[in-house]
């Protein structure tokens, strides 16, 4: 830990091991020769039900190939502590614009978006966010560039350009990024929330920005947008107020020498920084104590209680809120969820506070009570809300409990002890801010551990979450024509209204506690036992077949690498049946989804124990992964299996994932992304049904029979295969296989169910199809550019995903350039396919309606290939093997922790390719390779009689008006739309069945060598 002299405070992480010296030497500095070239969800899971996360598409991007292998990327990170609370009032967003602006070229390094290109161009990566009080800028890259890159980093704070050409089109990426957020139904509750913040604080300010904020209103107003951002810049970008953690494999010395020597040069303007910390009770209004009815974009019923509580950041220490919420969120008997579970009123509670800076800051903290509620629970909302009020009334009553509290300090303790190494970029990104909260002797665990148990301190705020203080919000599609108020930003619509006055006097009073709640017992699944087992087989670089039979197969490899006290074990369970028709698929989803509502209860403990479970339905069977601390994992696999094979429900359950399951469907088709995908591989993979498909069989009049006959087809035959590795013996994970096949008693197949689509050959000239989005108030296009290069071996598909590498590394200038401005920064995603056994490659771009047609796009993704085969053609011998070399390195680094060992040997399982050692195989093609054969190898993709597919979901926005025509969207029905003249020779898809019955199939297809 080091400070400079202009206040810089600075954490340097060295990976150096005793065993390791500078075996890979770090590159002097030098004039970059590439500098001409200068110009690349929500991610939250929003949805409750399990859904389909399997898929027989394997898809590699940059991004993708790097997080595979991290250990040899050095990372670093930088916080500030500012943010959007300093917004000035005449420019909102001024904030999160300059975290954008930064980028655009500094005086030492003038090109416009550079860092990207360089970054690009040396296998790297970078992000940048902007919260309430704070923002964080990061990247990551190869270690020998690594000096490099922070001098051109440190740029962004010591003289960024930000010249004014760049502001109007810098705007633009702002603009589309609000314009992506619109339709998520977080970002507007939040939006809407802040609202109820006492007039001049600071929560209610507009932090996204837009162009209307940014750049029309400024202009109407004669305000110089640049002049102002480089004041905002002068003001809180000083040095003092700044926090950097740099982590590489060199020597603290070298590191240190580098951070004094580079960011010494950050200014310090002396100013104190901004401090909000006067501003208490932000929501002590009369307005915030209602029920806010909303109108949410998907179709769900979710409730929201919330309190907002004086700030809770110094209490660190003890974790009072999240001590709270440990019990509020608990899941097992007596708990509010187990309640809801057994009246069919609920699906999904989280209680707590999320840390943001929204909901964690120098003014407050909220604490809130998030339900994903039934149709039914919708009906008896206040019910539900009460039953949380005596839950709380119960908690208030028996006081903090230190027996909780040492539970959860234990099950954090071994977690935070026996943790596996994270991704550098995001470790260095959580250590700079850990750095503005806590003192340097808890920068590594103050987030993470329950230091000291203080009933006083717990107990103050929980005595404030009281029923006179609360705020609720509720949101249902059955609210949509009742809710007549607006909100600014989002429109979102909703309405307000008083709490009745029944239930204000019954939580007024001494209401009485139900004796279903209580506090959770005793914690069995704790692990106390964490010795490291001897081997009962000799030792083997990669997994073993230790079962064999017609029922089941099992793969082992006992780790004596990382030598933690954890197992991984998967398992996938084949059945035919699951793919003979849309309403198998349908039963298959609600069998998964109530087995996880079975078990929830039951398996919480093991939950919050660190034994993670998933299970969720694949193409072809059903998946079950675990993971955790070994000395209990077999009692969770038991549980699991045994609620398998005890499989029951009733109608009631059977009911509301019904309904539930309606909805989960419903949200993947109004997702552009998610509807793209969908309709492409409908055309490509013979035999897969649609969501569509999916969707029109729930709507019909299915029963708990019709579900309990295709779970007992489903357990009369199987075939099971899994994959154990960590620490456990190989005798032991026979026991696994063993008990599946014991306790669900189950028969082989007459054939081993296949695990792949059959894919088809597309024809040899373009095919466009092109369809409407089905959400109406989403301006969000997306188009996909596929070329499908047919059934290859390994030596193709590694050139392929080297292509991709060299993509993006040659066309960081031509992506914003060739797409006429930075809007299309994030949003331009080159990908490697591997469809079921077939290659191909895709460009995808994210845009809207409101700024170019999708037409218009693919003429630019066009015009951007074309660039790309320029440069390609171009490029020296020399600049080509820094690339294969970047690859090479990438695939030779060894794994930092056992679970990405795991995925590579898992997806050898589930594929049932069983190449373990593919990257080396990989390697040895890629030490062959020539620049000549990777131009040959695209130039096979770019003529007339190359079999294209182009996949468009089109928007609403002024761009796209004359396509939409006057037709309606309808989520039961795809509405394929007319080309314009610029994609007049495309062959037009209008029936995807009708199109892909006339196709040649490819057969079955394995890349084994």
């Amino acid at each position: 830990y080091i400070e400079l002299s202009n206040g810089l405070k600075a954490l340097l992480i060295s990976d150096l091991t005793q065993s390791e010296s500078n075996k890979e030497p770090v590159a002097k500095e030098e004039e970059d020769s590439g500098e001409e070239e200068d110009g690349d969800s929500e991610s939250t899971n929003e949805d409750s039900s399990c859904v389909r996360k399997c898929s027989s598409e394997k898809q590699v991007t940059v991004s993708s190939l790097q997080l595979l292998h991290f250990c040899r990327y050095s990372a670093a990170a930088l916080c500030i502590s500012v943010g959007s609370f300093s917004d000035p009032a005449d420019l909102p967003g001024l904030a999160h614009f300059l975290e954008h602006m930064v980028f655009m070229g500094s005086e030492k390094y003038p090109a416009e978006n550079g860092f990207d290109a360089f970054l690009k161009r040396h296998g790297g990566s970078d992000n940048a966010s902007t919260d309430c009080e704070r923002t964080i800028f990061k990247f990551d890259v190869q270690r020998k560039y690594f000096r490099e890159a922070l001098d051109r980093w440190a740029q962004f704070f010591i003289g960024p350009l930000m010249i004014p050409d760049a502001v109007d089109r810098e705007v633009e990426a702002v603009d589309s990024e609000y314009q992506m957020a619109q339709p998520l139904d977080s970002n507007r509750k939040e939006m809407l929330f802040g609202g109820l913040a006492k007039a001049g604080h600071p929560m209610s300010k507009f932090f996204w920005g837009n162009a209307q904020t940014l750049k029309n209103e400024p202009r109407e107003k004669n305000i110089n947008t640049y002049e102002r951002l480089r004041e905002f810049w002068r003001r809180y970008y000083s040095a003092h107020y700044m926090t950097l953690a740099v982590q590489s494999k060199e020597t603290l010395d070298n590191l240190e020498e580098w951070v004094r020597e580079i960011f010494i040069k950050i200014p310090n303007n002396g100013q104190p920084r901004a401090d909000f910390s006067d501003l208490q009770d932000p929501f002590d209004t009369p307005d915030f104590n209602k029920l806010y009815r909303v109108v949410p974009v998907r179709k769900i019923h979710a409730l929201t209680i919330s309190w907002a509580l004086p700030p809770q950041g110094k209490h660190y220490r003890v974790k009072p809120l999240h001590y709270i919420s440990w019990l509020i969120g608990h899941e097992g008997a007596g708990s509010i969820l187990s309640l809801l579970r057994k009246k069919c009123w609920a699906l999904a509670l989280f209680g707590g506070n999320s840390e943001s800076g929204f909901d964690q800051n120098t003014t407050y903290s909220i604490f809130s009570v998030s339900i994903t509620l039934s149709d039914e629970g919708f009906h008896n909302f206040f019910q539900v809300i009460h039953i949380v009020f005596q839950y709380l009334k119960m908690l208030q009553s028996v006081g903090p409990q230190q027996r909780l509290y040492e539970e959860i300090q234990k099950i954090e303790a071994s977690e935070f002890h026996y943790q596996e190494q994270m991704e550098p970029i995001e470790f260095v990104a959580n250590i700079c801010e850990n750095m503005q909260l806590f003192p340097k002797e808890d920068f590594l665990r103050g987030d993470q551990l329950m230091f000291e148990y203080n009933p006083e301190v717990i107990s103050a705020p929980l005595r404030l979450l009281t029923p006179a203080t609360a705020n609720i919000l509720l949101l249902s599609p059955e609210h949509d024509g009742l809710c007549h108020l607006k909100e600014k930003w989002f429109g979102t619509q909703y309405s307000v209204e008083d709490i009745p006055q029944e239930y204000c006097d019954l939580w007024a009073g001494d209401f009485p506690l139900n004796p279903d709640l209580h506090l959770p017992a005793e914690n069995r699944f704790i692990a106390t036992d964490f010795t490291l087992k001897t081997s009962d087989c000799p030792d083997t670089d990669f997994p073993v077949k230790i079962i064999d039979n017609e029922r089941g197969r099992l793969w082992f490899r006992k780790d004596n690498k990382f030598k933690i006290p954890k197992v991984y074990a998967r398992f996938q369970l084949l059945a035919p049946i699951i793919q003979e028709s849309p309403k198998n698929l349908v039963l298959f989803d609600l069998f998964v989804n109530i087995l996880a509502h079975n078990l929830a209860e039951t398996a919480y403990d093991a939950d919050v124990a660190q034994l993670e479970y998933m299970l969720f339905p694949g193409d072809h069977g059903l998946f079950i992964r675990l993971k955790g601390f070994n000395h209990k994992l077999s009692l969770l696999l038991n549980l699991i299996v045994d609620h398998l094979a005890n499989f029951s429900t009733t109608p009631n359950v059977f009911s509301m994932f019904i309904e539930q399951l309606k909805k989960t469907y419903y949200i993947i088709l109004i997702k552009p992304d998610q509807l793209g995908r969908d309709v492409r591989l409908q055309i490509l993979e013979h035999h897969r049904w649609s969501v569509m498909q999916k969707y029109k069989v729930i709507m019909t009049d299915l029963g708990v029979t019709d579900l309990m006959d295709f779970v007992n087809r489903f357990k009369a035959e199987l075939f099971v295969e899994g994959l154990i590795q960590g620490n456990f013996t190989s005798a032991e994970s026979k026991e696994f296989l063993q008990y599946f096949i014991e306790k669900l008693q189950y028969k082989a197949p007459p054939a081993e169910p296949p695990v792949l689509f059959r894919v088809v050959e597309l024809p040899q000239t373009h095919h466009l199809c092109k369809v409407q989005s089905l959400n109406k108030a989403d301006a969000n296009s997306e188009v996909t550019v596929y070329y499908q290069t047919g059934l290859k071996n390994l030596r193709e598909h590694t050139l392929m995903e080297l292509l991709v590498i060299v993509f993006l590394c040659l066309n960081i200038s031509a992506t914003t350039q060739i797409l006429f401005d930075s809007s299309f920064r994030y949003q331009v995603y080159p990908s490697c396919r591997n469809t079921s056994g077939v290659l191909g490659f895709s460009v995808t771009v994210e845009t809207q309606a409101t700024k170019f047609s999708t037409d218009f796009v693919e003429g630019k993704i066009e015009a951007f290939l074309d660039n790309f085969e320029e440069k390609m053609v171009n490029l020296s011998d020399e600049a080509f093997q820094t690339q294969v070399t970047a690859l090479i390195k990438l695939k030779e680094c060894e794994d930092t922790q056992l679970g990405e060992e795991v995925d590579r040997n898992w997806f050898e399982v589930l594929t049932q390719q069983y190449v373990f050692d593919r990257l080396n195989k990989e390697i040895e093609v890629l030490k062959n390779v020539t620049k000549d054969e990777l131009v040959s190898f695209f130039m096979e993709h770019r003529h007339a009689s190359s079999r294209k597919l182009s996949i468009h979901v089109v928007g609403f926005g002024e761009k796209e008006k004359e396509t939409h025509g006057d037709d309606q969207s309808n989520v039961s029905e795809l509405i394929f739309l007319p080309a314009s003249p610029i994609l007049a020779k495309a062959s037009r898809i209008t029936d995807i069945r009708a199109f892909t019955s006339s196709l040649n199939l490819h057969p079955y297809h394995k890349i084994l060598q």
